[in-house]
């Protein structure tokens, strides 16, 4: 059985540490961690220690645990790096995306104001709020996959900002059913960022996608199926785990 996983900002330099707030509360109150257990701590970046439990009520307090470090490590980022470009979608949909997409080792998530959006993310406290539940999202779906990495969750972006990231990556894929390129004959990098443009559930306009085509992204079809915004990316993500070396 896997260690469960807590997330802390910095990892401890000395031996031992206390585990508390949010991440500790978890482990000492909804997981009942006790005395001998072990978990891993992560910074998120590729920091991680196995820890064992030395005391389950450290400094007298409920939600709070005294770890013994026993090792420490660090995990290399995977090559290339994987930035998915989610068009934004109606109710958990954006959210169920982010969370298949980060269990499947997503590296950056960017959320996309397409032209065919139904959501609009406005720039204010509501569009705060719905960037900070795909924040969360990742975060938790990064800690139940046991990743190393959390992705980060950029501020959302508009077709001529996702076309300049195009412009300046090592390769980008637009995924569209209609395309005559199979993921599987596209070009991948070795290196660099590799963008994976998703777009909304009504599909990308034509005005978009010829923007991002001209911008140098390959349009690509992953099957002979149609997929939902909120599965592509992750579907995607398993093939270039095969096709590429992050997996190796």
């Amino acid at each position: 059985m896997s260690l469960p996983v807590f997330l802390v900002d910095e990892l401890p330099a000395g031996g031992h540490t206390v585990l508390g707030g949010a991440e500790g509360r978890h482990a000492a109150t909804v997981r009942r961690l006790r005395v001998g257990e072990e978990l891993l701590l992560s910074n998120g970046s590729g920091g991680m220690a196995r820890c064992t439990v030395a005391e389950s009520t450290a400094g007298r307090k409920r939600d709070e645990l005294l770890l013994l470090i026993a090792q420490r490590w660090s995990v290399p980022p995977p090559s290339p790096r994987v930035v998915v470009v989610q068009a934004l979608a109606k109710g958990d949909r954006g959210e169920l995306a982010v969370e298949l997409a980060t269990e499947a080792g997503a590296d950056e998530i960017v959320p996309w104001r397409a032209s065919r959006c139904v959501v609009r993310w406005d720039d204010g406290p509501r569009g705060e709020k719905a960037l900070g539940r795909w924040r969360d999202t990742a975060r938790e779906a990064a800690k139940q996959s046991r990743r190393a990495w959390i992705p980060s969750v950029t501020e959302p972006a508009s077709t001529a900002e996702i076309a300049a990231r195009i412009s300046g990556g090592a390769a980008a894929m637009v995924l569209d059913a209609s395309a005559e390129i199979r993921v599987t004959d596209a070009d991948l990098p070795a290196a660099g960022d590799l963008l994976v443009v998703v777009g909304p559930e009504g599909g990308i306009a034509p005005d978009e996608l010829d923007t991002l085509a001209g911008a140098g992204a390959q349009v690509v079809r992953l099957g002979p199926t149609v997929l939902r915004t909120s599965t592509a990316a992750a579907v995607t993500l398993g093939a270039l785990g095969a096709l590429t070396a992050r997996w190796r």
